[in-house]
């Protein structure tokens, strides 16, 4: 039977006026928790725990690469929330984790200088059918959260995409990797919104993204700043997919 109606996720007619109304509907009438359906606004406080004090631990995908969380169970909710159906609320939580996730890959002794997120960019088409781009928006509020604990940090879209790349979904990590190679580059800096093209002359790159699974986005993105002479110091993610035996739903559809 054909659809009459455009599936929910895909809300490509969303501007900013639509999510400033979608935030006040959010505040005023409060939704059932987005990771665990608990009728306690967009995030009880029990997924909000999980999301604070789950331990960071290192993603195989690249070294030096640290995710906050296993991409399963209520943080698998609330990132694909964020992400697809435009939850902006849960920006800043989801940012703190991944702001835990740099420190984490950081280590002990982070050093003086100041820290450049960089997300992993989505592609164009797919930011306009969301109508925000999530990883950017993650990107900004780890950098937030870190500059609160008194490290110097700002996020910045240094990377674009070169050329068009297959959907992802349903590839091998093989055929992800390939798919991917050579397919980001560092936007001139002419490109930049005039407050951001002091550029980023003494600051750390460090990778950033939502979610990890094989890892080719990563692999691609230290290649494309490496190439500018910006290698990447380490690499973060909000949460790192789990092995198919272990998984109870599937992945995401842009898989990482």
């Amino acid at each position: 039977m054909p659809r009459t109606t455009a599936p929910p996720h895909r809300q490509s007619d969303r501007g900013p006026f639509t999510h400033a109304l979608t935030g006040l509907l959010d505040a005023l009438l409060p939704a059932p928790c987005a990771g665990c359906g608990a009728d306690l606004g967009h995030l009880c406080p029990e997924c909000r725990h999980l999301l604070a004090t789950t331990p960071p631990t290192p993603a195989a995908a690249l070294p030096g690469a640290h995710a906050a969380a296993p991409y399963d169970g209520p943080v698998r909710r609330l990132l694909l929330a964020h992400k697809e159906r435009g939850a902006l609320g849960l920006a800043g939580p989801l940012g703190d984790a991944l702001a835990r996730a740099v420190r984490s890959a950081l280590g002990p002794f982070p050093g003086p200088a100041p820290l450049l997120l960089v997300p992993v960019p989505s592609a164009r088409a797919a930011v306009r059918a969301r109508g925000h781009d999530p990883t950017l928006r993650l990107a900004r509020a780890a950098a937030g959260a870190l500059r609160r604990e008194g490290l110097e940090a700002r996020a910045l879209p240094l990377l674009r995409h070169a050329r068009p790349v297959a959907d992802q979904a349903g590839l091998s990590a093989a055929e992800r990797h390939r798919n991917l190679r050579g397919a980001l580059t560092v936007r001139p800096p002419g490109r930049f919104r005039r407050s951001d093209r002091s550029g980023p002359a003494g600051f750390r790159p460090v990778l950033v993204d939502d979610l990890v699974t094989t890892g080719a986005s990563l692999v691609e993105a230290a290649r494309a700043l490496s190439a500018a002479g910006l290698p990447p110091a380490v690499a973060a993610t909000v949460a790192a997919a789990v092995p198919r035996h272990r998984q109870h739903r599937p992945d995401t559809p842009d898989g990482r």
